[in-house]
C-alpha cells in the first residue's frame, strides 16, 4: 500500500532523519517530488537512507556515471530531485556513508553551503530591487497599486534571502570544523 506525506524540510540531515525513522517503522520511501513522499509497507528496518547533493543533475552523465558507481556497490538510487538524490542501502548490507572521509564531507557541505548563499543573494537581490523600485514609485508621489505589490513582494524575498543566508550558517560552521579537525589528523 502507498503512503503519500506533504512535509518540507530545510535541513537534509533532519530530512534523512525522519526517512530512516519512517524506513525504521517499516515504510521504505519509493519516491520523492517537491515536499511530497511517497513510500511503500515493507519490512521495518529493511533499508538506510542517504540524501545527497551532487555537483551536477542527476542526468548529467558525470552523476551518472557517480551512480552507477553507487550501484554497483549495492546502492539504490530512489528518488531525485534537482540536484538532490535519495539513495538508499538494505541494513543487512552493514552501514551506510556516502561520506567516509573529511574531505569529501568537506566538499559535500562546501556544495550545500553554496547553495543556500546563491539563492539567498538572489533572494535579497530581488527583494531590495523591488523594495527600490516601490521607493521611487512612492516618492514620485503616484499612487498605484505597483507600489504596494513590490514593497510586500520586496519585503518577502528580503526575508526569505536572509533565512536562507542563516541557513547557509550552520554549514559554514561545520565546514571549519571538518577542516580543524583534518587539521589535526595531519
Amino acid at each position: 500500500m502507498k503512503h503519500v506525506i506533504r512535509k518540507a524540510y530545510w535541513n537534509y540531515e533532519k530530512e534523512e532523519k525522519w526517512i530512516n525513522e519512517m524506513a525504521s517503522k517499516g515504510m521504505s520511501l519509493d519516491n520523492y517530488s517537491w515536499c511530497k513522499y511517497t513510500f511503500s509497507e515493507g519490512e521495518s528496518g529493511e533499508y538506510i537512507y542517504r540524501i545527497e547533493l551532487l555537483e551536477n543533475r542527476a542526468i548529467h552523465p558525470e552523476s551518472q556515471n557517480y551512480l552507477r558507481f553507487l550501484e554497483d556497490n549495492g546502492v539504490e538510487h530512489v528518488a531525485s530531485y534537482m540536484r538532490w538524490v535519495y539513495l538508499r542501502k538494505k541494513a543487512a548490507d552493514g552501514e551506510f556513508d556516502i561520506y567516509t572521509d573529511i574531505t569529501s564531507k568537506i566538499r559535500h557541505y562546501t556544495r550545500v553551503n553554496k547553495m543556500w548563499v546563491v539563492l539567498g543573494a538572489a533572494e535579497l537581490c530581488i527583494g531590495l530591487g523591488n523594495l527600490s523600485i516601490a521607493t521611487s514609485i512612492f516618492s514620485s508621489g503616484v499612487a498605484s497599486n505597483i507600489v504596494g505589490v513590490n514593497f510586500i513582494g520586496g519585503l518577502l524575498c528580503t526575508v526569505i534571502g536572509v533565512l536562507f543566508l542563516i541557513l547557509s550558517r550552520r554549514y559554514r560552521k561545520k565546514i571549519k570544523m571538518l577542516k580543524k579537525e583534518a587539521e589535526v589528523h595531519q
